[in-house]
């Protein structure tokens, strides 16, 4: 709470919050403190190398804005009395265009490094919903938080509807490739295959999905707002027939 206050205090941050594992309750020991540094530009990133230098006990790497790519922006990583503290940018104003844009049915899939499906835009909105914020001087992070606890039906319908069309096609074109025995192409099929489906599932439960490249093991081990009661039953046949449900976005959390 003490960095996270500090952090606050340099110009351009309007907030932070802690975000990954921890802030579910599903950390480990060794994991790592995600901490959200939601800014206004211009961002003070000359004091912020300083408070890092401060709390490390040597000098860091500290990003400008979009030093790590156009989604995952930029921040630090620092080791704070022997724990692993990352420092992520995230323009708040760009969260909340975002936020408007889903209520709306729209999003978007951006390219970034780590992210072999791509960075879908609504992240940004379920890492605030799911997110524990620790400074938040003005109250922008709560009001926003509080609003993003419920999923848009229009995005709900937006992401299945594409699942809907998409997931038939990329098996189809995927069965080409067998005769061929194009293994790379089929394995980059059914990948995005089981991508756009994870997206589809969790828009048909209500669930905010934070990130597409930690998605193996089960549905529960996913990064999400939590279940609704019906989201363990819940398969690609689910998403399949959303068409003929009554469409009612159900909130996790």
């Amino acid at each position: 709470m003490e960095i996270a206050n500090r952090l606050t205090d340099v110009s351009g941050v309007v907030g932070v919050c802690l975000g990954g594992s921890r802030a579910r309750g599903t950390h480990r020991p060794d994991s790592d403190f995600d901490l959200g540094l939601y800014y206004r530009p211009p961002l003070d990133t000359a004091t912020l190398r300083l408070l890092a230098a401060e709390l490390t006990g040597g000098s860091v790497e500290v990003t400008e804005p979009g030093g790590w790519g156009t989604w995952v922006d930029g921040g630090a990583w620092l080791t704070v009395d022997g724990h692993r503290v990352d420092w992520i940018y995230r323009d708040l104003d760009r969260v909340h265009r975002i936020w408007q844009e889903c209520q709306a049915g729209h999003y978007e899939v951006g390219t970034q490094a780590g992210h072999p499906l791509g960075v879908y835009s609504h992240a940004y909105v379920g890492e605030v919903a799911l997110a524990r914020i620790l400074a938040d001087p003005s109250g922008e992070l709560r009001g926003l938080q509080q609003e993003t606890h419920s999923y848009p039906k229009p995005l709900r319908e937006a992401l299945i509807a594409h699942a809907q069309w998409e997931v038939p096609f990329t098996l189809s074109i995927a069965r080409k490739g067998m005769a061929g025995g194009d293994a790379f192409y089929i394995a980059g099929s059914l990948f995005r295959a089981v991508g756009l489906l994870v997206q589809a599932l969790h828009a048909h439960a209500g669930c905010w999905v934070l990130g597409a490249e930690r998605k193996r093991g089960s549905p529960g081990r996913w990064r999400t707002s939590g279940r609704s009661p019906g989201f363990r039953r819940a398969g690609p046949r689910a998403v399949f027939r959303a068409r003929h449900c009554p469409g009612r976005t159900r909130g996790c959390a």
